[in-house]
């Protein structure tokens, strides 16, 4: 059925795709998105979607994608809340891809594109070892 719950990001990986098999041997391929939205007194503030691709457009990520480059991703996403190491309460994001659009051109890395500003995305990149996924 057609659903409401439509959600478009664009940001950047995290990390490397992770491609797995399924239980039901459908082929999945998770990586997690940081999407920019703006500055809180001077720091740039990321919200970060986990996202999974299956079957032939989570081979395509697998394939293309890396850690840094940017994407566009369009699908229906879920809401869970958590507690953070902190104790206050979070929000973890998550989106099946029902279409991913690859923002980075094939074959250029990451360095050498423009700076983020220039293509107006305002994109910032963002240390994350320290996230829990």
């Amino acid at each position: 059925g057609r659903t409401m719950n439509r959600l478009t990001i664009i940001g950047n990986l995290t990390r490397a795709p992770e491609v797995r098999t399924a239980a039901d041997g459908n082929t999945v391929t998770v990586f997690t998105v940081a999407v920019n939205r703006g500055d809180r007194n001077g720091h740039p503030m990321a919200d970060y979607v986990r996202v999974s691709a299956w079957n032939k457009l989570g081979e395509n990520c697998g394939r293309y994608l890396d850690k840094g480059k940017k994407v566009c991703v369009t699908g229906p996403v879920r809401a869970s809340a958590y507690l953070g190491q902190d104790g206050t309460p979070r929000a973890s994001l998550e989106m099946t891809a029902r279409e991913v659009e690859f923002l980075t051109p094939r074959g250029e890395t990451v360095e050498s594109s423009a700076p983020a500003v220039e293509n107006g995305g305002g994109y910032t990149e963002v240390e994350t070892d320290n996230f829990p996924f």
